[in-house]
């Protein structure tokens, strides 16, 4: 595998931030054509439209031999095929993904009422939410709100936090980092509808999070188990991570995503403050080629399984994150840690190519349980799209 020293450039850029430069001369530049990896994106995509099964089932992950694997519309990754296609029409304007981006949220009938655990916002925003915001069509509206009031009715005010999942045999009230990305669900309603009891669970989750969920370098632990009459927390334990004292990569992308985002919703400096310091020790332990292992403390590293997923979910929140600080300095270093993970991605040893469907190549969904390993996986492409629409519109921006 081709390396590159992304890690030497961004920490070079960060030293030389207050030079006295013109800033555009210390920024990380693209290495890939933008039109041309999303044309690229554009002729995986159609090829998945012209040869996936008519079936209400939806693509999860792509096998080499071009065939997907596909769920049910419970499963907690069914939003993000339809929130692909939302992103392609964004970035192409191509009427074919508007209307393959219809077809595909009818196979999510009813799933805003599916209330077993906290992933209602994964299926619902990142479908139909992505939908409202490249369409504007209210109709999708009503799907929303009833998948916030889903959401909300997992919140327990003696824990303070959002209930997961309901494996009573395990835990007594189970909460992982991941959760923190269903928040923009309640968030977005409450302002919709003026709900304030939607916006104080969506904040006491993050506060509980922000106070429990990480160690003093600011690494998380997955699993949380709170107990259901005092509020305490029992134990912090990993199950998708590789020890209960691991960081754990695709859990702490959702850490940084996740308080970017409570941070723009809110606009309290302490989300903000979180973010930041969750992106650093991500950005300080990145391997030399710019992607980071399924865990930072794997075993088998460098011979261990990568997490494409990861990096691609940071890449999208770093953009975002560099919109919200206030210095100049802070600003670049996000701007270009995201172009650099974007670089990284974008090149052929992680970009798929016909007759293997997809867009990227190289995640891990859960190592523990030899699933998903070292594959294609769809939210990988949904966080890796909107990375490159964010990308796209700061480049219109910047002329």
């Amino acid at each position: 595998m081709k390396h590159v020293m992304y890690l030497w450039i961004l920490l070079l850029i960060s030293s030389c931030a207050d030079s006295g430069q013109p800033a555009e001369d210390q920024r990380v530049k693209p290495t890939f054509d933008l039109n041309t990896l999303i044309e690229r994106a554009d002729q995986q995509y159609s090829k998945t439209l012209e040869t996936l099964p008519d079936t209400n089932r939806i693509p999860r992950n792509a096998h080499p031999d071009g065939t997907w694997n596909m769920v049910k519309k419970g499963s907690w990754v069914s939003g993000f095929y339809p929130g692909v296609l939302w992103h392609l029409y964004a970035l192409t304007g191509d009427e074919k993904w508007h209307r393959a981006g219809e077809a595909a949220l009818l196979k999510l009938d009813s799933v805003q009422f599916f209330g077993y655990d906290h992933d209602i916002g994964f299926r619902i925003f990142n479908s139909f939410g992505s939908a409202l915001r490249f369409t504007k069509d209210s109709s999708y509206i009503p799907v929303i709100l009833d998948a916030a009031e889903t959401l909300e009715s997992r919140y327990d005010p003696v824990t303070g936090v959002i209930r997961s999942w309901d494996w009573h045999d395990q835990w007594q009230y189970p909460v992982i980092i991941d959760n923190m990305m269903n928040l923009e669900l309640l968030f977005w309603a409450a302002r919709e509808t003026g709900d304030s009891e939607m916006e104080k669970v969506a904040m006491s989750h993050a506060e509980h999070t922000m106070e429990n969920h990480f160690r003093d370098d600011y690494s998380t632990y997955h699993v949380l188990d709170y107990d259901t009459l005092t509020g305490e927390v029992r134990e912090k334990v990993t199950f998708q991570g590789y020890a209960d004292s691991s960081m754990w990569a695709r859990g702490q992308a959702w850490a940084i995503y996740g308080f970017t985002m409570a941070a723009r919703e809110t606009g309290r400096e302490n989300f903000l403050s979180q973010a930041q310091s969750a992106a650093a020790i991500f950005l300080e332990r990145l391997p030399e080629d710019g992607v980071p292992y399924w865990d930072f403390d794997a075993p088998g590293i460098p011979n261990a399984p990568k997490d494409a997923s990861a990096a691609a979910i940071t890449a999208s929140a770093l953009l975002e994150l560099a919109d919200l600080v206030d210095e100049q300095a802070d600003q670049l270093r996000y701007r270009n840690a995201a172009v650099a993970l974007l670089n990284a991605l974008a090149t052929e040893d992680y970009l798929a190519k016909l007759p293997q469907q997809g867009l990227l190549l190289h995640s891990t969904g859960h190592q523990p349980g030899n699933s998903e390993i070292d594959e294609h996986i769809i939210y990988a492409d949904y966080y890796f799209l909107e990375a490159l629409l964010r990308l796209k519109e700061l480049q219109n921006i910047e002329g």
